[in-house]
């Protein structure tokens, strides 16, 4: 978090947060909504300053509730989340992943995968959905305890089994699991569309 926020946090620590917003879609794009309706939906607008994005990217945070959001100075914007609270993408070296906040992802403790295809993993930054233009990408590097190819390996894995799977030299063993869509936020621990106190 940057200085100066630590500093107005310090001067003004009981600014009210705010709700509606801001999102994080899909593909790791933040997204304004000017009318603060970010909770009931809606694809919001493309934020493409770079200096507004990496302001943003810089001060991400989230609470002991598991709602995330941008510390903007002295105020807390809670965000709705499209998919998780990161977005992972192969490093340019294609020698591990990056979060959507240019953050290198030093290990995963779990992957997921969902019923719609999709690869989640558990990093120490947080929970994060796998880019779908990398995921076969991934696929390809992730192998079995026994050295094989996960996409060679992988068929039905049922809902109560783990598949230890490990990516050679860079992410050591951890368990693969699956998982339905709807259990996404609560098994990975993380509020996907937080909203004010009633």
């Amino acid at each position: 978090m940057d200085q100066s926020v630590k500093d107005a946090i310090a001067r003004w620590p009981d600014v009210p947060a705010v709700y509606g917003w801001l999102s994080l879609d899909g593909r790791g794009r933040w997204r304004l909504h000017p009318q603060g309706q970010a909770t009931a939906g809606g694809a919001g607008e493309s934020i493409t300053n770079t200096q507004i994005l990496d302001f943003i990217n810089r001060n991400y945070e989230h609470d002991d509730a598991g709602r995330w959001y941008f510390q903007n100075g002295p105020q807390r914007v809670f965000l709705r989340l499209d998919a998780a609270p990161y977005v992972l993408r192969l490093s340019d070296d294609s020698h591990g992943l990056l979060t959507h906040t240019e953050k290198a992802v030093t290990s995963v403790s779990a992957w997921w995968l969902d019923d719609a295809g999709q690869l989640y993993a558990m990093t120490p930054l947080g929970p994060g959905i796998v880019l779908d233009r990398d995921l076969s990408a991934l696929l390809e590097n992730l192998t079995t305890r026994n050295g094989a190819s996960l996409l060679d390996s992988l068929g039905p894995l049922p809902a109560d089994e783990t598949l230890q799977v490990t990516w050679p030299d860079i992410y050591p063993a951890a368990p693969l699991q699956t998982i339905t869509r709807k259990d996404i936020a609560q098994r990975l621990g993380f509020d996907p569309n937080p909203g004010p106190p009633q």
